[in-house]
């Protein structure tokens, strides 16, 4: 498959240096993912086996409220139960999948050796080059991906340029490092976010004002885009079809998510294709 490939070290600027520090949890830009859900309770059920315990728990008698989850008391996931809210349906713009990003690949096999022997499903699973993942559907289609990254300095570069790829992944290999998993650890941390949406261009350009730099492209497909030079903070895609419809506010799937970046004001936007991106 044909992609542009952009540097990360040229798209920045940043040392060496500058970028890891950049990537610690207390510098990492994403915060807080939300969704909307139907059934608060059988998603809260779901997310604690993931991994997740409770950090916020605001549901009343009726079905609805709020509830956060995370690790280490630090929320990472905001369900907000929309009682009557509607299936999304087909040809629209949302969420494809959000991403935790596990500290290292020891984490990543003690999850997939739980899932396995808790017979708990995965619906795929691939080797990036830069990281390894597993991918998951939680009980009202919201796509999951947990991932751990290999270290920067692996990350191999052809004329330059990042490479990524989708490639098979060695699970054996995974499973050899796995330890008793009793949920995630406090290093977790959303690590991307992957969006359809109805335009490339038109979101690209959007995101690119919040000082993202485009990493790869895969043409009339997906771009990827990040700051710092990380393989991708922001996927984005016309898998939904192209000119595919905005999100609206009374369909069940992505409610928000949060970026905490040095040099950005405080504000609430609303993205090309709806999405509300909360910035503190």
């Amino acid at each position: 498959m044909e992609t542009n490939r952009v540097p990360g070290q040229d798209a920045t600027g940043l040392k060496d240096e500058e970028v890891s520090l950049n990537e610690t949890a207390q510098n990492w830009p994403l915060r807080r993912v939300g969704l909307r859900v139907q059934d608060i309770d059988a998603c809260v059920e779901y997310y604690t086996k993931l991994g997740f315990t409770i950090v916020r728990d605001e549901r009343d008698q009726q079905g609805g409220g709020n509830v956060g989850l995370g690790a280490g008391g630090q929320e990472i996931l905001a369900l907000r139960a929309v009682p009557g809210g509607r299936p999304r349906p087909s040809r629209t713009a949302g969420l494809y999948h959000f991403a935790l990003l596990v500290p290292d690949e020891v984490e990543l096999g003690s999850f997939l050796k739980h899932r396995i022997d808790h017979q708990l499903p995965i619906d795929g699973a691939s080797d990036h080059l830069v990281s390894q993942a597993l991918y998951l559907n939680d009980p009202e289609g919201n796509g999951i991906e947990v991932y751990a990254d290999r270290p920067r300095e692996t990350w191999q570069f052809r004329d330059g340029q990042l490479a990524m790829d989708t490639i098979r992944l060695n699970a054996p290999a995974l499973l050899q490092k796995a330890q008793p998993f009793s949920g995630f650890s406090e290093g977790l941390r959303l690590g991307h976010m992957h969006l359809n949406v109805g335009n490339l261009e038109r979101s690209q350009a959007f995101y690119e004002t919040l000082g993202m730099n485009l990493m790869i492209g895969i043409p009339g497909q997906a771009n990827f885009l990040s700051w710092d030079g990380y393989h991708h903070h922001l996927g984005i895609n016309l898998w939904a079809g192209r000119n595919a419809r905005p999100v609206e506010p009374d369909v069940n799937g992505i409610d928000f998510y949060e970026i905490k970046r040095a040099g950005l004001a405080s504000v609430t936007l609303q993205d090309p294709d709806g999405v509300t991106v909360i910035v503190n």
